[in-house]
């Protein structure tokens, strides 16, 4: 601690006397005239102007060269500045002695000396000895504080510029004053050198009880710096595993661009796991966290097989202005299946991430070139379905884009545009060799990763022209070409050397494959208003529709003609029928290729929105009329196709949106109708009656029946909370972060989002906010005739004071037609000042679960903490390999 800001060096050497108030030195007794501002320069030692004052009085000794200043008395040389309420300067020996006074109102001790010296913080004590000379002193009841940490109470002895000794100081995290610290480490001996304390014997202490856990000697790093250090283990016991000594390891910091924690766990039944974190930042360029974790664990009896698995983490983020025009980033989440489920790493129980069923990673480099209407994107992505164990990679895949452009109109154009001066052209292309569905265990088999990589190409150019026409309606018109390239096709056959020959075999074709497709197409919209005048509050009420018309033509590229469809047949043989299969040569490729059918019709969709007006208030000064949105959207769409055979009008969709109450209250539904008629009829199958529905070509209105509602969805959300009383309170090991990377030139948001990485649940806990709601509720409905099938969930979470130190937090789901609690977590956290209590609880399911903890905020004493948990792996009907 910064106990050399107590004791400085060279303040003081020689002083000029202080006249009375008949201008002759004033001697004995201390004069009652209050003192100015003096200074002094020395012929011999000090380089500097010494500057002095006092509130109250300055008397000058001359026969001992001593001059005492009181009444917030304060001395200042180059950038060291001392104040007390009582300063002695003797010149003589070459000391300084400060010391504050007890009030005889309050009978409290003011005016404590503080030192203040270049950018340290302000040091406090009881009294200074100092002889500036040797530079050497002692401080009683020193109080200083550095990047959180606090050293108070007994005595310090500065033995040279870089060193300080210490007797009976109480190290600690807690700022208030001593005695009144919660909690610290008493060292009875002590030195303090630039980067560290050294430390003799030393022990606990809380609420000033001395406790019997004592360490012979110990080393505490000053934290104005990175230093490395030892990480302490957790002990405890896992009903599978066996005991453990969890997360002990080690840190370095390497520079201060990137520093490096590695932690491993060990079981006494054979498992153990391993994780390393390397956390880096380039002020002005990029900053970003890399880990990697691998676990063995052992639940079967001894001498079964290790489950291994491994997990990779990295994010990475550009600063916008390092490289304008180019943006780099990545996002990588990738490892086993079973890695979250079954590691112990899931000590912080973040129950989105332990049932989590999919990965996703992406890294991503993007360019735009100014000036011009060009851009490129190249991606890596990784997705990873846990549950069917597969992954899908795309390595890598790329899209070039031209942004629309008139290529008949002139930038040196004077007038309006014609029409042909509207045309504009734009040019889409991707690419991408991607993997689909490979099972996790053959990922790293690099034969088979090279058979079933696809690679494809794909273009589009797009021509469009829009018009406006009779001033109310919008005409546009298009043309689209899209062009696929692929170096693998497929071939489709029966064997017809099996009993029904019936057996599809489906063959993977290399070489180079392409096909080609375009469409046509016209649209005209125009908006329709309709408005309800009211008296009184509510003033109208208005009612927008905007219909579309579309037509669109497609030719059948399913046609052989093209080449793009075969056709598979089977072998008749009695009693096997015939069989004939069409199908496309680019099934399942990189990029696929046209679609079959002929299409020539008309699409319709009409668009509504719905807003009230509301008279201004007699108190409202700008009188201005407030607008409500009662429907911010409601869409119906169709198609129908005059070149289908049969079945030409397509199902009727749609859907809305809107929000109430201050946009807080989100509400969203959408549904499909079916306009055909549906035959339902029996099966019979073995000793069991089967429900079969067939539609046919015929309208439901036809029969004077409405569209059947073949599914619906509705969902809605809110969130609720008081207003912050004095804003946000970030829990002290993230706010050291957030401190930390500030200072290396991130912006608040990313700072805040960096130094939330790898942080528990309880990382972000404001206590200023005294409650928080976060309900959303989905509905969701489908119907084929012969079956329904409907789901209804609630989903809540938030917290809420129980009182200004006590915060209970909540995650549950609710299924209403179950009438069951699916999930549910509970927090439970109490501000203890510079201690933290959690307690996390799920109290069923086969994640149940608790854990207690009491640890100190500060980063620095990270391991001072007493736990008590039990692991959801401890549970009967915990599966391992879920």
């Amino acid at each position: 601690m910064a106990i050399d800001t107590i004791i400085q060096r060279d303040t003081l050497h020689k002083a000029k006397p202080n006249t009375g108030k008949k201008g002759k030195p004033v001697k004995g007794a201390k004069p009652v005239s209050a003192a100015k501002d003096t200074s002094s320069k020395s012929n011999s030692r000090l380089e500097s102007m010494v500057k002095w004052s006092a509130e109250d009085s300055t008397y000058t000794d001359n026969d001992h060269n001593i001059m005492y200043l009181y009444g917030k008395a304060r001395v200042t040389y180059e950038d060291f500045e001392l104040d007390a309420d009582f300063i002695r300067v003797d010149q003589k020996n070459h000391q300084i002695f400060a010391k504050g006074r007890i009030d005889p109102r309050t009978h409290r001790y003011v005016g404590r000396p503080i030192t203040k010296q270049r950018n340290d913080k302000p040091a406090a004590a009881d009294s200074i000895y100092y002889n500036y000379e040797t530079k050497k002193g002692k401080v009683f009841n020193p109080a200083s504080e550095q990047g959180g940490n606090f050293v108070s109470g007994g005595l310090a002895k500065k033995l040279n510029e870089n060193e300080v000794a210490y007797h009976n100081v109480l190290y600690s995290t807690c700022d208030l004053p001593y005695p009144d610290t919660h909690f610290g480490i008493v060292i009875t001996k002590g030195i303090a050198e630039k980067n560290q304390i050294v430390s003799g014997p030393a022990y606990l202490e809380i609420e000033g009880v001395p406790l019997p856990l004592a360490i012979p000697f110990g080393f505490f790093p000053k934290p104005n710096t990175r230093a490395s250090g030892v990480i302490l283990p957790t002990f405890g016991e896992d009903q599978q595993r066996g005991f453990y000594l969890q997360n002990f390891g080690y840190y370095v910091g390497i520079n201060d661009n990137i520093d490096l924690t590695t932690t491993g766990s060990i079981y006494t039944k054979g498992s153990y796991e391993i994780g390393t974190t390397a956390r880096y930042i380039v002020r002005y360029q990029y900053t970003g966290t890399a880990r990697f974790d691998y676990a063995s664990n052992n639940y079967g009896n001894p001498g079964d097989p290790a489950r291994k698995t491994f997990n990779i983490l990295w994010s990475h983020s550009q600063d916008p202005s390092a490289h304008p025009g180019s943006v780099f980033s990545a996002s990588v989440n990738a490892g086993s299946s079973s890695y979250y489920s079954n590691s112990g790493a899931n000590q912080n129980y973040n129950l989105q991430q332990i049932t989590q069923n999919n990965l996703h990673s992406s890294i991503a480099y993007s360019k735009t070139w100014a000036g011009s209407p060009f851009n490129l994107s190249v991606n890596l992505t990784h997705s990873q379905d846990l549950a069917k164990k597969t992954v899908d990679l795309e390595l890598p895949s790329f899209t070039f884009n031209m942004a629309s452009i008139s290529p008949f109109d002139s930038k040196d154009r004077v007038g309006e545009q014609k029409w042909y001066q509207k045309i504009t052209i734009s040019y889409n292309s991707s690419g991408t060799n991607k993997v689909s569905s490979l099972p996790e265990d053959e990922l790293f088999q690099g034969d088979i990763l090279a058979k079933r990589l696809q690679t494809g190409f794909k273009q589009n150019i797009p021509v469009s022209l829009s018009l406006t026409f009779l001033k109310f309606f919008q005409f546009s018109t298009n043309f689209n070409y899209t062009e696929y390239w692929n170096i693998q096709s497929i071939n489709e056959k029966y064997d017809r050397t099996s009993l029904t020959g019936s057996n599809l075999i489906i063959d993977t074709i290399p070489g180079f494959k392409r096909a080609g497709e375009y469409t046509l197409g016209a649209s005209v919209s125009t908006k329709v208003y309709g408005t309800m005048n009211f008296k009184g509050k509510l003033k109208a009420i208005r009612h927008v529709m905007t219909p579309s018309l579309s037509f669109n033509y497609r030719p059948d590229f399913g046609d052989p003609s093209y080449g793009y469809y075969k056709t598979a047949v089977s072998q008749a043989s009695v009693p096997y029928p015939y069989q004939a299969t069409s199908y496309s040569i680019f099934n399942g490729t990189a990029v696929g290729g046209p679609s079959p059918g002929k299409q020539a019709g008309i699409g319709f969709s009409l668009d509504n929105t719905i807003e009230a007006k509301v008279r201004a208030k007699s108190t409202d000064t700008s009188q201005t009329d407030k607008k409500i949105q009662i429907l911010q959207g409601l869409t119906f769409s169709t198609f129908y196709n005059f070149a289908a055979d049969s079945m030409k009008l397509s199902l009727i969709s749609f859907s809305g949106h809107t929000a109430i109450f201050n946009q807080k209250l989100n509400i969203s539904f959408g549904g499909v109708f079916d306009p055909y008629v549906v035959n339902v009829r029996d099966t019979i199958s073995g000793n069991q009656i089967h429900k079969y529905a067939q539609r046919i070509d015929r309208y439901t209105w036809q029969n004077g029946q409405f569209p059947r509602l073949t599914s619906f969805f509705a969902s809605t959300d809110i969130s609720l909370n008081s207003n912050a009383k004095t804003g946000n309170r970030l829990n002290p090991n993230v706010q050291n972060g957030i401190n930390n990377t500030l200072a290396q030139g991130l912006t608040p948001e990313q700072a805040e989002r960096l130094a939330l990485v790898s942080q528990d649940q309880s990382a972000f806990v404001d206590f200023n906010v005294p409650w928080n709601i976060n309900l959303s509720y989905s509905f969701n409905y489908t119907n084929n005739v012969t079956s329904t099938s409907v789901t209804n969930t609630i989903q809540a979470r938030g917290d809420v004071n129980i009182t200004p130190k006590w915060k209970v937090t909540y995650y549950s789901d609710l299924d209403i037609r179950k009438q069951k609690v699916s999930t549910c977590q509970l927090g439970i956290y109490r501000d203890l000042h510079c201690w933290d209590l959690a307690v996390q609880w799920i109290p069923f399911g086969y994640l149940k679960m608790y854990s207690v903890m009491l640890r100190v905020k500060a980063s620095i004493l990270q391991d001072l903490k007493l736990s008590k948990r039990s692991d959801y792996t401890n549970n009967q009907y915990y599966n391992p390999y879920y």
